[in-house]
């Protein structure tokens, strides 16, 4: 973070406090609502505003949760990218119920996600791998993602291998890496106010179409 966005990141903390809300009309879906707070969160200067976290539960009711970044969204749903040989895939593939979180503290607001996960296609996962840099891209084929070290410099060792391997040309997408798309039945969005007094809008996804409805802090 420069200096320029610690600076303005400290102006801005507690301002959410004193946003309105925006107009929502019965036409407002909850991908619009998103659109115009994660663009409020990318101007308030705070670093990785694409950052949220992913719930996923194991097959005996295990929950676990991880940090990833937001790589794309729209009307469909969510997309972040893994290594499908991961645990959160792994249990992902056992139990596609997940959750997804946003937490802007500088603006006082959070956004609570709830759906199911499916892989994007084979070729969407190969256009974004492809847009990475090349260092992203032959660590992916390095790690074994989740899985026991077998010896401390082996990580490195397995680097150096896709390295030389990978020396000339173009890095070839692993079949073992891709996206997952969360698409929401559920979407809550929270402001923070004063004496507690929190806005709670909640958007359900009933017959394809979205009811919203507030809820007492």
């Amino acid at each position: 973070m420069t200096l320029f966005e610690k600076l303005r990141c400290l102006f801005t903390f507690g301002q959410g406090v004193a946003l309105p809300l925006p107009e929502i009309s019965e036409n407002t879906t909850p991908a619009q609502l998103f659109e115009q707070w994660f663009a409020d969160a990318n101007k308030s200067g705070i670093l990785l505003p694409e950052a949220m976290s992913v719930s996923s539960c194991s097959a005996d009711g295990q929950p676990s949760s991880r940090m990833v970044l937001l790589k794309d969204y729209d009307d469909e749903g969510f997309v972040f990218y893994t290594n499908y040989a991961s645990r959160k895939s792994n249990e992902l593939v056992d139990n596609n119920k997940v959750a997804l979180l946003f937490h802007w503290n500088v603006l006082q607001r959070q956004i609570r996600i709830e759906g199911t996960v499916e892989k994007i296609s084979a070729q969407e996962s190969a256009d974004y791998f492809h847009s990475r840099d090349r260092g992203s891209q032959v660590g992916a084929w390095a790690s074994k993602q989740s899985q026991k070290l077998k010896h401390d410099s082996e990580l490195k060792d397995r680097m150096s291998h896709y390295q030389e391997k990978f020396a000339e040309g173009e890095v070839p997408h692993p079949d073992f890496w891709g996206g997952w798309r969360v698409k929401p039945h559920a979407i809550e969005f929270w402001q923070g106010r004063a004496n507690r007094l929190h806005d709670r809008i909640c958007f359900e996804k009933q017959d394809d179409n979205w009811q919203h409805h507030k809820l007492h802090p």
